[in-house]
Order: structure tokens, then sequence, then C-alpha cells
């Protein structure tokens, strides 16, 4: 998950030994120099963390207030992810095209929604899982830079996220789709509008199609594939097989069109 580092110099000649690669607080400085935007990733995605654990565990602030500091610090992560993977604005059709087809985009989509939504515990659950698998990433680059391999405490805890890295990912995926009933209840009890679905479809159908990441489209198909095999029983009444059967294909309907790898 980690970024790959820099293979120590060697020196030339017969037995020659690998030269020991420079370490300390002069080298993260320059590290961090040469490396303003992963930087600035990693320090808005530790405040994505930080508020994140300040909203589930209320003991400093207003947890209303760090909910909302949650997605705007995401937001800022997504914002600025962005502009790394697409620097030049151009106003094209063909530009926005792409841009939709960032990852980094669905989830600056995803933010601005909820800013505008009563606050739900589960839609903090994908904006943090995911800061919290690039913030042990790089915070492995920046303890490398260091040298504190004394630090096992933090590696071990990094190793942890890092070994369950397809876990998480099929958790957020599961949560993304989660979402979607969960607004259909707040449209009742008055904490959604009735434009919130529509707006996610359009945030979901972007995930699905993700090039770069499957999970999403991974999960519908084990839902799917799960709920068949359940309603197929022959213990299970008629009609709620029906009515699964019917929604499963609804909801098949809707998928996007995922184009051929190119």
């Amino acid at each position: 998950m980690a970024d790959s580092q820099e293979q120590p110099e060697r020196q030339t000649g017969g037995g020659a030994q690998p030269t020991e690669r420079r370490r300390g607080w002069n080298v993260l400085v320059q590290h961090v120099t040469e490396h303003k935007i992963e930087t600035g990733l990693w320090a808005t995605r530790l405040l994505t963390i930080s508020f994140t654990l300040g909203y589930f565990i209320p003991l400093f602030g207003n947890p209303y207030n760090l909910y909302y500091k949650v997605l705007m610090s995401n937001a800022a992560t997504s914002a600025l992810r962005l502009h790394q993977r697409s620097p030049t604005l151009q106003l094209s059709r063909e530009f926005f095209g792409l841009l939709f087809l960032e990852d980094s985009c669905h989830y600056l989509i995803y933010s601005l929604l909820f800013l505008t939504l009563s606050p739900a515990t589960i839609i903090v659950m994908p904006v943090a899982l995911y800061a919290l698998l690039h913030f042990a990433s790089y915070s492995l680059t920046l303890l490398d830079c260091l040298g504190l391999d004394a630090w096992w405490g933090a590696r071990f805890l990094i190793s942890i996220v890092d070994f369950q890295t397809r876990n998480i990912l099929r958790l957020i995926a599961f949560s993304e789709i989660l979402v979607m009933p969960m607004l259909l209840l707040m449209i009742f009890s008055g904490r959604a509008s009735v434009f919130s679905p529509f707006l996610y479809y359009r945030f979901l159908s972007l995930r699905y199609a993700s090039r770069r990441n499957p999970h999403t489209r991974t999960m519908f198909h084990e839902l799917r594939m799960r709920f068949e095999a359940m309603v197929l029983e022959p213990r299970c009444p008629e009609f709620v097989r029906n009515m699964v059967l019917r929604t499963i294909a609804f909801i098949s309907n809707l998928a996007p069109v995922i184009p051929p790898p190119s």
C-alpha cells in the first residue's frame, strides 16, 4: 500500500557495501518540501481521522460540528487530489468527462452533497476509512524519512491497516451502497430532500463504473448473488421471492454500462 522507496545507492568496485540511506529531520523537511501536495493530502486526511474520532467520542467540541468538519476536510482532500490528477483546467467536454472518471471527483461530490443534509453516522464511514488507508500508507514514507525504526508500535498499527486493506475497501463499498436506502428513509423523516436520492444515484453510478476501484461493482454483484440464493430456497415465501427478484431486476437496469478496457 505504501509508496515504494528508492533503493540505497551502491558503491562501485569489488566487495563494496551499500551505503546507508540518509535519515533524520533534515531528510523529512527536504521530502516535505519536494512533495508538498502529498504532504498536504496526508495532513488533510489526518484532520479527517481526528474529526471522525471526535464525532464518535465527543470529548471535545460539538459532535454536530465535527461531523461537518469531517466532510469539509474530505472535500479539501478530494479537491487537492483532483488538482494533482488534473492540474490544467480546460473548458471542454472531454476534460470534464475525464474529470468525472476520477475517484477524487466522486468523493468531492459526495462531501458537497452531504454537507447540505442532516448528520447520519454511516455517511462518514467511507470518508473516514479512505482517509485511514491513505494516511497509513504515507505515514510509512514519513517514518522512513525519519528513520524511526524504533517506533515499532506505529509501524505495527500501520501494518494492521495494510493487511486489512481489502476488507476495508469492501466495507467502504458496502457503506456506499447502504447509504441509498438510508437516504430514502431520511426523506420520510424530513432530514433529506426528494432530490437527494437522485443526486446520490449519480455518485453511486460513478463509483460503480470506477476504473481504479472495482469494489463497489463487485459488492453489488456479491449482494445480488446472496439475495438470489436466499430467495430461491424452497422455504422462502413466493411473494417475498417475487418482490426481491423484481427489486434486483430494477436495480440491475439502473446500473451504468461499463465500457470494455481499452
